[in-house]
């Protein structure tokens, strides 16, 4: 599909729509995780400039593998009725343009880190491209690409922990496996909202490999990941504060099976959408309560 030709004033509208910055739930899917770790990581005392870094190498990477997904979706895209609309499926902007603009969000993060002078770091921003890169590709041939997902989403939990003690502990795999499962939960929903359509196209995905045992599937994904970060927070004697906001978390995940027990497509990607509230909770727990300890500390 050749693109339709505008000025640069207009161009730049929607490349920010190619990268869905006007869609922000991504960028916090991928960030909640990333401050997980840089939390755990530093014991609640983090770098600033390496939070500063992450914050913004999360906001590059998100929007880089939104570009590739939808190069690499291109010619799926105008089948599918909610991404028909997207500036590549509606020949808005040219495949060369995309590309271009990945390349361009790929160097700038790879440009971010460098300041922090971290061989490992730089070292694992490598498998991190190639995963935000391949991913798209993965809905082909996976039955369940959110699990590949999950650990490209998930990439900056050892990175987090490499750049601050210069190892990766079990603790940072387990979180990175927490996210494993956390994303095949809110994928999932996010995934039967296009079951319909990803049928008839050939899309594999996970609402379509569970079948009618999706919304089981998704609340066991969200028990193991609960499960697995209760772990985490038991290996760095974590308290109140902690398993409070881990609470919450499970809370919010048993509202979300009254939103998608009846697989109604609004409901179901109303569910994937709080999913945020899901991380900010983990996340205000972990925070807190080494707010709490560091306090006592001093």
């Amino acid at each position: 599909m050749t693109a339709i030709h505008f000025s640069l004033k207009e161009r730049l509208p929607l490349y920010l729509r190619l990268m869905r910055l006007d869609k922000p739930i991504g960028i916090l899917l991928l960030l909640w995780p990333t401050l997980w770790a840089l939390w755990f990581s530093s014991q609640g005392r983090p770098d600033w400039g390496v939070v500063f870094v992450f914050v913004c190498g999360t906001v590059l990477m998100r929007s880089a593998g939104c570009v590739i997904n939808d190069l690499a979706d291109r010619d799926f895209d105008p089948h599918v009725a909610r991404t028909k609309a997207r500036p590549l499926a509606a020949g808005l902007v040219s495949s060369r343009e995309a590309l271009i603009l990945f390349v361009v969000l790929s160097l700038v993060s790879f440009l971010l880190i460098l300041p922090l002078r971290s061989l490992y770091l730089l070292a694992l921003s490598v498998p991190a491209l190639f995963l935000a890169a391949s991913y798209p590709l993965t809905k082909r041939f996976l039955a369940i690409p959110q699990a590949y997902l999950g650990v490209a989403f998930g990439f900056g939990i050892p990175m987090a922990f490499a750049v601050q003690l210069d190892a990766i502990p079990s603790t940072a795999w387990l979180l990175l496996l927490a996210n494993v499962f956390w994303a095949i939960a809110y994928d999932t929903e996010y995934a039967m909202v296009d079951r319909a359509d990803d049928l008839k196209i050939g899309i594999r995905t996970s609402a379509i490999t569970f079948g009618r045992y999706d919304v089981a599937a998704v609340m066991v994904c969200y028990a193991v990941t609960f499960g697995l970060i209760a772990w985490v927070g038991a290996q760095y004697r974590m308290g109140l504060g902690f398993y409070l906001g881990l609470g919450v978390a499970v809370a919010l995940a048993v509202y979300h099976f009254t939103l998608i027990r009846e697989r109604d497509t609004v409901r179901c990607f109303r569910a994937f959408l709080h999913n945020n509230w899901v991380g900010a909770s983990i996340f205000a727990g972990i925070a807190l309560d080494y707010l709490r300890m560091n306090a006592v500390l001093f």
